[in-house]
Order: C-alpha cells, then sequence, then structure tokens
C-alpha cells in the first residue's frame, strides 16, 4: 500500500529539547513502514543530513504509526506473470542496491545510532533494528524474522546479527520458524537492550546521554567490538594498542583525563 508522493516517506527532526540528537522517522504508517527504494534514498540523504551537522552527536530511528519496520514493501517487486518472471522477482537487485547499502551507512555513521523499536519489526526491519548501536522496544513490539514463509532467508545483515545477538541454535530456529519474538524475550535472549513503555522517550533519554559523550570513542567501540568474532586473541590485542593510540590524540581524551583528575564533570566535545 502506497500513500501519496508529496508525502515524505522519512522524517528528519533535531529537537531543541535534546541538544546533539538527530531522530529519522520511518513515514509510511499505512504499509507499517515497509521499505521502497524511494524510502531508502530519504534515509540515506537523512543519514547525511545529520552527519553533516557537527552538533549532532546521536540519532534515533523510529516508526510513525504502530509499526517500526516491515521489511521490504513486496508491491514494489514486478510478480507480473509473464516472460522473464523469475528474473524480474529476483530480489538480489534491491539487496544490493539498497538494503545492504544502508546497514553499511549505519554501521559506518560517526556518531552512535539508537532504535525506538514501538512496534512490529519484520524481515529487514528487524535487521534495521539490529543494525543500530542500541535498541529498546515497547512492550508490545515484536521481532520476525518472515522470510523463510516466502522461500527466502534472512537480510539485511541478519544472519550475521541474529547469529552475534543470539548465538546459532535461537538464530536458526528463529529463522526457520519464522516465529515471532516478543520485546521482552528480545531483551531476555539479547536481542536489544531494553523494554519501555514509552521506548521514543526512553531512546530520547539514553540518545541524550551518548550525545554528551565522547562520540570518536564511543564509535571506535563499536567497530572494535562488532569486528573482534574475526580476529584472534592476538590480533584483537593489537587493534585495542592502535585504537587506544588513535583515541589517545582526540581531544576528548585530554579533557576526560584532566577532568578525572580535577575531580570535575568532562566536557566532551566530539573531537
Amino acid at each position: 500500500m502506497s500513500e501519496p508522493t508529496a508525502e515524505p516517506t522519512v522524517l528528519y527532526t533535531e529537537p531543541p529539547e535534546h541538544a546533539g540528537v538527530a531522530v529519522l522517522t520511518l513515514n509510511r504508517p499505512l504499509a507499517l513502514n515497509s521499505f521502497t527504494r524511494q524510502m531508502h534514498r530519504e534515509l540515506w540523504a537523512a543519514l547525511d543530513r545529520a552527519e553533516a551537522n557537527p552538533a549532532m552527536r546521536a540519532l534515533v530511528i523510529t516508526g510513525a504509526g504502530r509499526g517500526f519496520c516491515a521489511g521490504a514493501d513486496l508491491a514494489e517487486f514486478d510478480f507480473e506473470p509473464g516472460p522473464d518472471l523469475v528474473a524480474r522477482a529476483d530480489p538480489g537487485p534491491v539487496i544490493d542496491q539498497a538494503f545492504n547499502p544502508t546497514a553499511r551507512r549505519l554501521q559506518n555513521l560517526r556518531m552512535p545510532s539508537l532504535a525506538a523499536v514501538n512496534g512490529v519489526a519484520a524481515g529487514a526491519g528487524a535487521s534495521l533494528a539490529m543494525t543500530c548501536d542500541i535498541a529498546i522496544a515497547a512492550p508490545g513490539a515484536s521481532f520476525i524474522q518472515a522470510f523463510s514463509k516466502i522461500g527466502l532467508i534472512p537480510d539485511a545483515g541478519g544472519t550475521w546479527f541474529l547469529t552475534q545477538r543470539l548465538g546459532l541454535a535461537r538464530a536458526t530456529a528463529l529463522a526457520m520458524t519464522g516465529d515471532k519474538l516478543s520485546a521482552a524475550l528480545a531483551k531476555e535472549w539479547g536481542m536489544i537492550w531494553d523494554v519501555a513503555d514509552d521506548c521514543l522517550g526512553a531512546s530520547m533519554e539514553m540518545a541524550q546521554r551518548l550525545a554528551q559523550m565522547p562520540t570518536q570513542a564511543l564509535v571506535a567501540t563499536r567497530h572494535a567490538l562488532r569486528d573482534s568474532t574475526s580476529r584472534t586473541l592476538n590480533q584483537q590485542l593489537d587493534v585495542e594498542r592502535d585504537t587506544q593510540s588513535a583515541m589517545g590524540k582526540t581531544a576528548d581524551y585530554i579533557e576526560g583525563v584532566m577532568a578525572f583528575r580535577e575531580k570535575r564533570p568532562a566536557r566532551f566535545q566530539g573531537r
């Protein structure tokens, strides 16, 4: 189901009451914020806007209406009977051209990102939530790996994040069955950080906290943790050494140590 093209599919705000925090709202509520190619493009433009503003030091993604994101909008796939149906219905191109770039953009964002999961997160919508650094869900939110029900596998990073967050046994069962995972169980199993009645408010509070912290160190932490599973301990020790050396050249490191020595709150600038 599609909305009028004049309505933005992604809304961008910088709430003045939450200094340093940009909010991106997926805005196709009648379609449970399922992704179209246009929506990906607007999301990338919103990420560009946040990164271009040096005052922005944390980002929150949420959904309009009752859903967070229902994954890909299957209406964009060409299933019209006729010649070349298999080629026309191939999901590979949209994954390569839209979903994978979105996952990579978020994982390389220069600031921490949070998902305020206000409702159902299905398919690539669940992957989107996991791609963010921290996810906080509403009590009624749910996570569904619905791919097996249409003959596909989890995508947009789903197979990687599920295994990382849940372990192989739980990831395999969820991906194969397509069963719904409640917000409470998602927290218990480690898929998300927390459950809150006002998930957006809780996410904004967390984002505000992170926006006042040393931004470069937070992003370096993301990268060091994310890539640790592909390295040996000796390799990871070298990464920690090199990253610490790089962070040691930042103004925030000097400020943090000076504030500790002077027994005062640090005033980090994200530099």
